[in-house]
């Protein structure tokens, strides 16, 4: 063999082994989102699309999800290392299984206020809260809205509310065709769906949960008890390479649902870039966010919501705010510092 060819066979090899190398030291991490591959899901498809997760040494499979009480489920079976859920849902899965032997816990806060909310037409001269006493209400049995809404209910004095149950994708029409007088439900979802069921955004009175008293936080990212005792590093690492992916999507929201769209391609680009920048503006980017700082929560906030969802859901036991957050895991101040300026 020629010195050129010796040459260029050590050179392959030692690039084999470094590729080889360079693969075992990628970690597998399976994470499960809420639900569909709509606009919010950008948050995690941009972050593994763009190689921030592989640059963090994570090779991170980002499946679609079928409700937050699902994902708690199968994060807490360990069918998935980490996950996007209601905090609401967490607090209610450790609280009605106290002796579960693996109780996810929230890592890092994203949607720091609840996107539930109460919606109705306007022609039905519901306007404020108050006007819901004695109203019909629809929502499936499992929304967080309504799971949620005797704390909504104490906080703004309504009485008398005659609930009707449904699968999701009739809540909207139910409401169009009269069967109800208001629905609960993710705020940035259900108006989008009024409005593909014929409604002008102009015609829909909505009343955020957060604007109304109730103070609940969102939608968390979880992680099972297994990986935070046996691989934190890893956790750190995705969150870190989330945060910058975040930056991202909220800098440019656009560029996010691409990403969303490769996972889906049949979505509606317009309606779920709308979607994305409605979240980002009631949830992600609120008043309370920037008063907190992303990705963190306020302690005696979180005490008062395992309070009120241990009394409004009926849970088994109380929940313990202390068992169900981590913050040890977050990004430092300055890489947290990613909100864009508030919209005027």
């Amino acid at each position: 063999m020629s010195k050129r060819h010796l040459l260029q066979t050590v050179v392959a090899l030692a690039l084999t082994a470094s590729f080889a190398s360079a693969q075992a030291q990628t970690k597998p991490l399976k994470f499960q989102l809420d639900w569909r591959f709509e606009g919010p899901a950008a948050f995690f498809t941009l972050p593994a699309a763009k190689g921030h997760f592989k640059d963090a040494g994570l090779d991170v499979t980002v499946d679609s999800g079928n409700g937050s009480g699902g994902t708690v489920t199968r994060v807490a079976s360990g069918t998935y290392d980490m996950g996007f859920a209601d905090m609401a849902a967490l607090m209610e899965f450790h609280a009605n299984n106290p002796d579960a032997p693996n109780k996810p816990v929230a890592v890092m806060m994203v949607y720091n206020n609840t996107p539930a909310a109460v919606l109705a037409l306007k022609k039905s001269g519901i306007k404020t809260p108050a006007d819901l006493s004695g109203k019909k209400l629809g929502a499936p049995v499992f929304d967080a809205g309504r799971k949620a809404f005797p704390i909504f209910e104490k906080a703004n004095g309504v009485k008398n509310v005659a609930w009707t149950a449904m699968d999701p994708p009739l809540r909207e029409t139910m409401l169009v065709r009269g069967d109800i007088d208001a629905i609960t439900g993710f705020s940035f979802t259900s108006l989008l769906n009024l409005e593909a069921r014929g409604v002008k955004a102009e015609d829909v009175v909505v009343m955020p949960y957060a604007d109304f008293g109730v103070k609940l936080y969102g939608n968390a990212i979880i992680a099972t008890p297994k990986l935070i005792k046996e691989n934190p590093e890893l956790i750190k690492a995705f969150l870190k390479a989330f945060t910058k992916g975040a930056k991202e999507v909220m800098a440019n929201p656009a560029a996010g649902i691409e990403t969303v769209k490769a996972r889906d391609g049949i979505i509606n680009v317009a309606l779920e870039t709308r979607r994305l920048q409605m979240a980002i503006d009631a949830v992600v980017a609120s008043p309370d966010a920037r008063k907190e700082g992303f990705g963190q929560v306020n302690p005696g906030r979180l005490a008062l919501m395992a309070s009120q969802v241990s009394d409004a859901f009926g849970t088994k036991t109380r929940v313990d705010a202390g068992a169900i957050w981590n913050g040890s895991f977050l990004p430092t101040a300055a890489e947290l510092n990613i909100l864009p300026p508030a919209r005027k």
